[in-house]
């Protein structure tokens, strides 16, 4: 199932909801079904080599290690 992002008319609040396509969506804060889904951002391909390097340096910068190897982690400077 998609994870969709909806608007309720009834109280504004904004929800992301796991649902069927099919399935009538309730806002889980007032109980309305007045819902409007919201336009979805695309994810970028992870394919780009480019992107992948940038945000896995990016993360290297700022402390977050897990997705690096122990070969890896051992190149970074301390």
């Amino acid at each position: 199932m998609p994870l969709y992002s909806f608007h309720c008319s009834a109280c504004a609040a904004d929800s992301e909801l796991l649902i069927r396509s099919d399935e009538p969506a309730i806002c889980p804060a007032c109980g309305s079904e007045k819902m409007e889904r919201l336009p979805s951002w695309l994810a970028p391909d992870p394919k780009f080599d480019k992107m992948r390097k940038a945000g896995r340096a990016r993360a290297a910068r700022e402390g977050d290690l897990s997705n690096f190897s122990k070969k890896e982690i051992s190149t970074f400077k301390k």
